[in-house]
């Protein structure tokens, strides 16, 4: 029997990005909480996100642009979600309210990209899901980066409908890593 290389890691960056998904999963929460969402996308799906960057883009050789080229070109695309609003209740102000009712009773409010408000420890919750699955990816000589627009054209494309906040990895296999030296 004879296996193509090239076929085969392609194959196993999937591998790779569903045990990222766990990895994000199994990270440490705040109280135990769990309010992380995660996704892969491939072929078309991430293919649309890439398109939804370029639309945001004010130029051919903005950041927008470059980062929606290198979504293009991955194999696939690794998105995970803080779904929220959600408080704690630590009651630390952090979120721009005074306690975490106050936080709850604003509900859900669109801004730029995202929307909020975000209690601080679940936004330290999705920073310590995305840094295990960025280590998974990277165990595993996965070339990945975590691209926070990504996740917008992700969150405007409303693949996850309870996240307000998405963040982006795309993941390739190639001899050199198309997310540095951009």
């Amino acid at each position: 029997m004879r296996i193509q290389g090239l076929e085969e890691e392609v194959k196993s960056v999937i591998d790779v990005a569903r045990l990222m998904l766990l990895a994000a999963r199994t990270a440490p929460k705040g109280k135990g909480v769990d309010d992380i969402e995660t996704m892969i996308l491939t072929g078309k799906e991430k293919d649309a996100v890439a398109k939804e960057m370029h639309k945001i883009a004010k130029s051919p050789d903005d950041h927008w642009t470059r980062d929606a080229k290198n979504v293009e070109i991955c194999n696939a695309l690794v998105l995970i979600g803080l779904k929220g609003p959600k408080a704690l209740g630590t009651q630390c102000g952090a979120c721009g309210y005074e306690n975490c009712g106050q936080m709850l009773k604003a509900g859900r409010k669109e801004g730029n990209f995202f929307a909020g408000p975000t209690c601080i420890i679940k936004a330290l919750d999705l920073g310590i899901a995305i840094g295990s699955a960025v280590k998974t990816a990277q165990i595993h000589n996965v070339d990945n980066r975590v691209f926070f627009r990504a996740g917008v054209g992700a969150y405007r494309l409303n693949l996850m409908p309870d996240s307000t906040i998405i963040i982006g990895i795309p993941l390739s296999a190639g001899g050199k890593s198309p997310f540095f030296d951009r």
